[in-house]
């Protein structure tokens, strides 16, 4: 057991172990992340399992072509794996989901990944600005579990992942990316907690 806690915990390190530049820094930042890993939804081995999984799957993106890893947006919640962003071909959409899928404990994949990006650099603002303000809404609603939540945005979509304590806090987060400024569509690919 003890063995297993150390394992989840080196996970979950492993990120923070990269950008730290002293062991205070790494001890502060494991510190905060098993405290978050372990308010989640997931708890810390759920969240450890989909941290592997994220490694995984980006470690076969890269290896497969570096501007399809850096085009690919993931979120991961259970092995269930959502797919954004936007590729030039359609090749490079279906390469991405068949990649997703070679990674050991995924249980489903959720391809929304884009097709000729028309986006240009206000577009890519816009986007990062709707989901900022989208997570902050998240975060400061007393009736949002926003730990819960991953938010994507692309070309004017947000794509909400995560869990949901029950209906009525998964409608608050829907209105809440509905009511923000540039979106033009939300997707939510949320799961009510205890539903099948």
């Amino acid at each position: 057991m003890m063995h297993r806690l150390v394992f989840i915990l080196l996970l979950l390190l492993a990120p923070l172990g990269l950008g730290a530049c002293t062991p205070v820094g790494v001890a502060i930042g494991a510190g905060a992340t098993a405290a978050t890993a372990s308010q989640s939804e997931r708890g810390l081995e759920g969240t450890a399992k989909d941290i592997a999984l994220s490694t995984e799957i980006n470690h076969y993106l890269f290896q497969s072509n570096v501007d399809l890893f850096s085009a690919v947006g993931l979120s991961i919640k259970d092995g269930r794996v959502l797919l954004t962003g936007s590729v030039a071909k359609p090749e490079d959409r279906i390469e991405a989901a068949r990649l997703a899928w070679k990674a050991d404990g995924v249980r489903e994949v959720i391809n929304e990944i884009q097709v000729v990006d028309n986006s240009d650099i206000i577009d890519k603002a816009r986007d990062t600005w709707i989901e900022t303000q989208l997570e902050t809404k998240l975060l400061f609603d007393g009736a949002v579990q926003s730990i819960n939540y991953d938010i994507d945005t692309v070309n004017g979509t947000v794509y909400i992942f995560g869990t949901a304590q029950d209906n009525a806090e998964h409608l608050r987060v829907v209105n809440h990316a509905r009511n923000l400024k540039y979106v033009r569509n939300v997707i939510s690919y949320v799961r009510i907690r205890g539903a099948p």
